[in-house]
């Protein structure tokens, strides 16, 4: 959600900001919304005024013996009764309207943010490590129909397209994958493990801005809760509605969870194998800092999940998006993506996004400092660390042998005892 009084101060900046991402002017929209409701206000506080100066009179009419005054008076306020009633009620509508406007526009970009409209305009940041170019790769669908550990039918069969059932010693990596990831966040980053619940209501998607923009792509109960589609939505919530100490920031959270999306708006995209399902498995990665802390923090976080694929040896490279390619509520974001042999490309496996206090101002979260009146509003920041379907296909498809047989990284031995290689008898 958007600073009101910033866009009435200088709505130029606004819209050259939501130009970038691709949007005509909107600011005077915004304006011409905001001063209908102003003036629904001024209405409504000029009858309710006038209905406070009425009574007084009427007591002093009454208390005078004057009837006649009393009377007239008494039907003034009856008529402005309605009057009230219909300020009132344009005042809500009005303040719908805007409010409604608003929560569809996205965050504006931060200033070291590239312009660009779309993944081609992204820049590269940085890389690490060679991809391997020891000749054709199998994708990670034959692979694990070589294997026999990777049913697509059978999932196709209980649940439709895009899930996959996995089994054995695939199973047995994906689970080892997810524990690896938590271990390190947890036990080497600070970040706080959490169970969070996977369905939640309507205003915890409306507070990290996948509502009501996006409700085509997730999930929605017959009670009128929703699937997460992110554990972000979950992490971020536990401090909505709060005030926190900002001798308590940076806080960081984490969670290993299964998202759900309807991938409603990606048809005829990666339908092929697991890297884009209805249901899948990620590592979360939320803080919640105080404004001034949130650049550095944006960049620790990218760190910490570029620290998995460096632990797994996977090649890489991080990329910072352009102002086009970003995300809805995202004033700048970094994307990891990791070396896909059998298309000879680099794919993204993590997002990194600082929101501002754009989330912020949705959840009502804010921050203050002992002794002071005011709060200001927290800036949040949330990362894929990693997605753990993703990071499985990668090594499928890194670690594979001329036989099809899947080699453990090192760092997964401990997880995974007594297995060296997926595909060994």
């Amino acid at each position: 959600m958007h600073d009101l009084r910033a866009i009435r101060l200088d709505p130029m900046a606004y819209d050259r900001g939501w130009a970038a991402r691709g949007l005509g002017p909107v600011s005077a929209s915004i304006l011409i919304l905001d001063q209908a409701r102003r003036d629904s206000q001024t209405e409504l506080q000029s009858a309710q005024a006038r209905r406070k100066d009425l009574s007084a009179l009427i007591g002093k009419a009454k208390g005078a013996g004057d009837a006649a005054t009393a009377d007239r008076l008494m039907g003034e306020v009856e008529r402005l009764k309605d009057v009230i009633a219909q300020a009132s009620d344009a005042e809500a509508v009005r303040g719908r309207a805007l409010q409604d406007f608003l929560a569809g526009l996205p965050n504006l970009p931060a200033a070291d943010v590239p312009p660009g409209a779309d993944e081609r305009e992204n820049v590269e940041a940085r890389r690490w490590g060679e991809p391997d170019s020891w000749g054709p790769a199998r994708d990670h669908v034959d692979l694990g129909a070589v294997l026999g550990l990777m049913d697509f039918d059978s999932a196709a069969r209980m649940s439709g397209a895009r899930f996959v059932v996995l089994k054995g010693q695939l199973a047995r990596l994906e689970r080892a994958l997810g524990q690896f990831m938590l271990d390190v966040q947890t036990l080497e980053h600070g970040y706080t493990e959490v169970s969070p619940p996977l369905v939640v209501r309507s205003q915890a998607l409306y507070g990290t801005g996948q509502l009501p923009k996006f409700a085509a792509d997730l999930f929605r109960t017959t009670d009128d809760r929703w699937l997460i589609p992110t554990a972000e939505v979950s992490l971020t919530n536990i401090v909505g509605d709060q005030i926190l100490a900002e001798s308590a920031l940076p806080l960081r959270f984490t969670a290993l969870t299964p998202c759900f999306r309807s991938e409603a708006g990606a048809s005829g995209r990666d339908t092929r194998g697991m890297i884009r399902q209805h249901q899948f498995n990620k590592v979360e990665l939320v803080s919640i800092t105080a404004p001034e802390e949130s650049e550095a923090e944006h960049e620790r976080m990218v760190a910490c999940a570029e620290t998995i694929l460096k632990r797994l040896e996977l090649p890489f490279r991080t990329m910072l998006l352009c102002a086009g390619d970003m995300g809805f509520t995202a004033r700048k974001t970094y994307d990891l993506e990791v070396w896909m042999p059998s298309q000879e490309t680099y794919r993204e496996i993590s997002s990194c996004s600082n929101c501002g206090d754009f989330q912020a101002r949705r959840l009502e979260a804010r921050c203050k400092q002992p002794g002071e009146k005011g709060a200001r509003y927290v800036h949040t920041l949330n990362g894929s660390g990693l997605a753990v379907g993703r990071t499985l296909v990668a090594l499928m498809e890194n670690y594979q042998d001329e036989g099809g047989r899947i080699a453990i990284p090192q760092a997964l031995h401990p997880y995974l005892p007594g297995l060296t290689r997926i595909g060994e008898a």
